[in-house]
């Protein structure tokens, strides 16, 4: 694998949805989109969607992961301009 790594894009995380559903083994998810096998695995754990109080609609939605992922990511980037901020924010898993 090269040295840097490409974000997930919508599409990918539509397609990663749609296999889902389709019970499609992850193995294959990560050789259709020429991926390491942990990045779909990462992405599932990472954004799939809980809701206790609405355990009917759990599970991994495309557009809603896009949605975190790009939170995540403006978030790190602000606490890398301003490291101050990092003592109050906290992260994600915590």
């Amino acid at each position: 694998m090269s040295g840097s790594y490409k974000q997930l894009n919508i599409e990918e995380r539509r397609k990663i949805e749609r296999w889902l559903s389709a019970k499609v083994p992850v193995r294959e998810m990560a050789r259709v989109l020429k991926r390491s096998k942990a990045t779909p695995y990462r992405e599932l754990k990472r954004n799939y969607f809980v809701d206790e109080s609405l355990p009917k609609y759990a599970g991994y939605y495309g557009a809603a992961a896009q949605l975190k992922a790009d939170d995540r990511r403006s978030r790190q980037r602000k606490l890398i301009k301003h490291p101050d901020l990092a003592k109050f924010c906290p992260r994600d898993g915590e």
